[in-house]
């Protein structure tokens, strides 16, 4: 009867028509369960059909109320939630960063390894060497190795820099499509470096290298830069009357004319002229580096076509390689590297110096037996067998300069 007595009193319905709806928060929970309990109770006593009707039409609203309400804790955690990754996102920003540095370091790393086989670095290393052998040829007294000596070095060595790393530019501009075939691991056959940088690539070095000596102003210099220049342009470029790589002497004689005359003999008057300021001489050991170079240079013009006979073939260039056999003309280069180093150790052991005859005579004596011994194990149809050699032949012509300004 306590419960009949609740739903017939004024209160009572006033919570079933929601008349109470804006009491305190802490009388929510009360009103849902009087309101459940009054509907409960209705159903029970059977009050009259409207009445009944009515309360089932308002209990929704209570209940939405009351979800609505007491959700609000639910909703407060969820915008902590929320305000905490906010609170995150500078760290996402700085991982962002983080990787797109990243990202920006590799292409530059890969940029500059494809660079670095863009430039042909076993000859350059050479051709640098080269220079600062021919340069202490000069070197008459200690007292010359001063700072004027070393500025003379980086005048001849950073202009013929630069126009190597252009000879190798055009050479591999031209040789674009051989190149997939013989050497595809270039970085222009291989598009790590597109057509279009090359071209960029080799036209300013070439422009740096004059404007270099043009500004220093030695001839030598001004001469050799010119000469290399012409000849290494002619030896690639597919014009009329030039692309000379088609002509194995012409081939050759580029070659022989690149290393066994202009790097020795205008390094060593650039510094003896322009340097020194003394009239130019030809000593005995700047004849014995070109008679050196002579046969070593040939040598190199021969054996670097041996691995590349299918592909030039193919685009009509018939080098010696291709004429006479592979390995007929890998003989042919290995007596003159024999010959070359026999030069080396006769005008080693000629040499007015004790300390000289046995220092050149012994190193000279070691790299002649290093290429003998490699050369027994070469297979000549070997493309990977041929290029290691190669490579070998070039390691030893390094270690040769650093024999070359002791014979005197």
């Amino acid at each position: 009867m306590d419960s009949v007595h609740a739903i017939s009193s004024p209160n009572a319905w006033s919570v079933i028509n929601g008349g109470n709806l804006r009491r305190s928060m802490h009388l929510t929970k009360n009103i849902y369960y009087a309101s459940s309990y009054t509907s409960k109770i209705s159903q029970r006593i059977r009050k009259p059909h409207f009445e009944y009707k009515y309360s089932r039409l308002r209990q929704p609203t209570l209940n939405h109320r009351y979800k609505c309400i007491g959700e609000r804790s639910t909703y407060k955690k969820r915008n902590e939630k929320y305000v905490a990754k906010v609170a995150s996102t500078p760290y996402s920003d700085s991982e962002s960063r983080a990787s797109y540095s990243k990202r920006i370091f590799d292409i530059v790393k890969k940029f500059l390894v494809a660079f670095f086989m863009f430039s042909s670095p076993y000859a350059l290393t050479a051709q640098t060497l080269s220079i600062i052998s021919a340069s202490l040829l000069v070197v008459e007294k200690l007292s010359d190795i001063s700072p004027l000596f070393f500025i003379g070095v980086l005048q001849v060595a950073v202009p013929h820099f630069f126009m190597c790393i252009f000879i190798a530019g055009i050479n591999q501009l031209c040789d674009l499509e051989i190149d997939k075939i013989n050497k595809p691991y270039l970085p222009l056959a291989s598009r790590e470096i597109s057509f279009t940088t090359g071209v960029i690539i080799a036209t300013s070095c070439l422009t740096l290298s004059f404007w270099l000596g043009w500004t220093i102003g030695s001839w030598p210099l001004i001469w050799g830069l010119l000469l290399c220049c012409f000849l290494w342009t002619a030896y690639s470029i597919n014009v009329p009357l030039l692309r000379w790589k088609r002509h194995p002497l012409l081939a050759a004689m580029c070659i022989f004319a690149t290393w066994a005359i202009i790097f020795p003999i205008s390094s060593f008057l650039h510094l003896q002229t322009f340097v020194f300021k003394r009239p130019p001489i030809f000593p005995r050991s700047l004849v014995f580096v070109v008679t050196f170079m002579s046969l070593y240079s040939i040598g190199i013009a021969l054996c670097k076509d041996i691995p590349d006979v299918e592909g030039d073939a193919t685009f009509g260039i018939y080098s010696f390689s291709a004429r006479l056999g592979q390995k007929r003309v890998f003989q042919i280069c290995v007596s003159l590297f024999k010959m070359a180093f026999g030069v080396a150790f006769l005008a080693g052991a000629t040499s007015p110096s004790l300390w000289i005859k046995i220092f050149t005579a012994l190193g000279h004596a070691i790299l002649a037996s290093v290429l003998w011994y490699q050369a027994k194990s070469i297979d000549t149809r070997s493309k990977s067998s041929v290029a290691s050699f190669y490579m070998l032949i070039w390691k030893l012509l390094c270690a040769e300069y650093f024999l070359m300004p002791l014979v005197r």
